[in-house]
């Protein structure tokens, strides 16, 4: 495909973007408490410059620390953050990268519960997104005149930082976006009740900012143009907004959906597909003239089709410039073959910072945030490396360790390299995972790895014996309880690679696990009549909250029957018998039962590998702890560069 495109450059206002590839904003959670940024984020916005983007827009900085009820994305209430901030610009800069600040007054009712200690403020009285319990306080009239001073300090602060541009985030739901929308706004003053007095605190925004930045300095507006819930914004009542908007002196529109109500939409995992949410472009085109910015799962090839169509003007990227950085001089260079694919699975990105607050990073690129601490250095000290399993530990292991410089053969007992990731790809909605398969494939290659396909390795294999190092990434297997009538099963790994099996109109899966509910939803998705079966009280349960949400919307979509907090009892030739927490027996009835009652790791070769050559052996992946994609590839990754 050609993608000469997306290397147009193009203006916002006065300011000339190289291209029309810009970063999308996501927080790292990275700052420091007195709302300095960390070094950390400097080298990782170095490298995506580096690597070709034509503008990175940061993650929302707060104007003050009392409003940052939200990550650590630092905030812009003194005059000693600038240093750093310029660091940051220079640092992006010298590669003709725009670098474009983001503020934010702050989250309002969408702060989560463990990130701020009072209640959170709002436009009104209104609950607090994540426990309702919590009544939003609502901002007074000095208060909102104090916020739009601190726009208009903050706007100053970042402009003589030596950022390019502004952009204000208004969007999810955020507080800007709660006086903007009905739903939440519920005053009864000069700031609630009409359209036009509850875009009076946005425009104040915008005039505040300009105020401080001067005519030329671009300001961009970022807006869900439809909320996607029952209540909430429709991209009919959003559109006078953007002309309302454009006419105070806005120079570009960010524009896509959603809201906290519907969260998968904010950060689209895979079952959302490609381009989930270049749909609002087309309106929004009509509505006004100024540039358009659009971000949802794009794809180079959604990117292309985007700017072609003229419904926008830039391409936003997130987490696929997350996990490949050199994107954009990829695709420049025609190596689009060698993209590293984001696989939409949330886990490393937002998933560390909303289950452990810590700082981002990424599955698939485990350097993502540890750019200025970890590098793959040249060995001075050639080794003859094993690598044994071919899932993504092991793939992973053997593609760093080929680029350190040592002599590197992978050896798999399949016919196919991808592990697990075998048949966790086959759902068509997990696209993704099937080209980090092939990306995988074509690495080794480029790297030179030999890899030995259908080869079993034991603890006596002569290979073992000559390897200065061995690093062992045998996998998992599926469990198999002691229940009458389980040899009688599919297993969920053949359900996944051998769809035939799945014999009859009525399939039924006794686990309720990720891989079983990606199963079922694909058969679902066939016409087939699915049921699952779980002992605890959700499917997915180990999955967090953003994915969860999509999929378990998917499962409803289809119609998958969800047995929850039930037990399988036996398994007959006509179905399942399940016990629920009540005590009651029910048979299921099923053509095909499947059994998918989690994995547990393959350790007894491992285990005498490293018995036997434990000073030259590494345990990494599923084989040492049962894990997602992303433990894998950081443990290969790291046994790699420590060899």
């Amino acid at each position: 495909m050609d993608f000469t495109q997306l290397f147009t450059p193009f203006k916002i206002g006065k300011m000339t973007i190289k291209n029309r590839i810009v970063m999308s904003p996501m927080g790292l959670n990275a700052g420091h408490e007195d709302g300095t940024i960390a070094d950390d984020e400097i080298a990782y916005f170095e490298k995506r410059a580096q690597g070709g983007t034509g503008m990175i827009i940061m993650g929302c900085q707060f104007l003050t620390k009392k409003l940052a009820q939200g990550s650590l994305e630092g905030y812009l209430d003194q005059t000693y953050m600038i240093p750093q901030l310029t660091n940051l610009c220079e640092m992006v800069q010298k590669y003709d990268t725009k670098i474009c600040a983001q503020l934010s007054c702050g989250t309002g009712k969408n702060a989560f519960a463990n990130m701020y200690g009072e209640p959170p403020v709002s436009a009104s009285a209104i609950p607090s997104m994540f426990n309702e319990a919590i009544i939003c306080h609502a901002l007074t009239i000095a208060e909102i005149q104090q916020i739009m001073q601190e726009f208009t300090y903050s706007a100053k602060l970042v402009k003589d930082a030596g950022f390019d541009a502004i952009e204000v985030h208004a969007h999810a739901g955020y507080l800007v976006d709660q006086f903007m929308s009905a739903v939440w706004n519920k005053r009864t003053d000069a700031y609630g009740g009409t359209l036009e007095k509850r875009m009076r605190f946005p425009l104040e925004i915008v005039a505040a900012i300009r105020q401080a930045v001067g005519p030329d300095m671009p300001i961009i507006f970022r807006i869900a143009c439809k909320h996607l819930f029952e209540g909430g914004r429709t991209i009919e009542e959003t559109l006078p907004m953007l002309k309302m908007l454009e006419d105070a002196g806005v120079d570009a529109l960010d524009i896509d959906s959603g809201s906290y109500e519907n969260i998968e939409y904010i950060f689209p995992p895979a079952y959302l597909g490609d381009a989930c949410m270049s749909d609002v472009c087309a309106e929004a085109r009509k509505a006004v003239t100024i540039p358009l910015l659009n971000s949802g799962n794009h794809t180079p090839e959604t990117g292309v089709a985007l700017i072609e169509s003229g419904n926008a003007d830039f391409v936003m990227f997130g987490r696929p410039l997350i996990s490949d950085p050199e994107l954009p001089i990829k695709l420049l260079e025609e190596r689009r073959s060698q993209v590293r694919p984001c696989i939409r699975c949330n886990e490393d990105c937002i998933g560390r910072i909303l289950t452990r607050l810590t700082k981002m990073s990424c599955s698939v690129n485990p350097m993502a945030v540890f750019e200025g601490r970890m590098t793959c250095k040249k060995t001075e000290k050639p080794q003859n490396v094993v690598v044994i399993g071919g899932g993504p530990g092991g793939m992973e292991a053997a593609r760093t360790a080929a680029l350190v410089g040592h002599q590197v053969t992978l050896y798999e007992k399949n016919a196919v390299l991808g592990g697990q990731l075998e048949s966790a790809a086959t759902p068509p909605f997990k696209s993704q995972l099937r080209e980090l398969v092939r990306w995988y494939i074509e690495q080794l290659d480029l790297c030179h790895v030999t890899v030995r396909l259908n080869t079993e390795v034991t603890a006596d294999s002569e290979v073992l014996a000559a390897a200065d190092k061995i690093i062992v990434a045998t996998g998992a297997m599926p469990v198999t309880p002691p229940i009458a009538g389980i040899e009688q099963t599919v297993d969920i790994l053949s359900a996944h690679l051998h769809p035939e099996k799945l014999a009859g109109d009525r399939i039924v899966y006794c686990g309720g696990g990720l891989s079983a509910c990606d199963s079922a939803l694909e058969t679902a998705m066939q016409g087939k009549q699915v049921s699952i079966v779980e002992m605890q009280a959700d499917v997915a349960i180990q999955d967090h909250m953003i994915n969860r949400a999509a999929l378990l919307a998917k499962l409803r979509e289809y119609n998958v029957t969800l047995y929850t907090n039930c037990k399988v009892l036996e398994i007959h030739a006509d179905g399942v018998q399940i016990q629920a927490a009540d005590g009651q027996i029910t048979l299921v009835s099923a053509d095909t039962v499947v059994s998918a009652f989690g994995m547990i790791p393959n350790q007894s070769v491992a285990q005498a590998i490293d018995q036997k050559n434990h000073l030259k052996t590494r345990l990494i992946g599923d084989c040492q702890k049962i894990g997602k994609v992303g433990p894998a590839v950081r443990s290969g990754m790291y046994a790699a560069m420590t060899l």
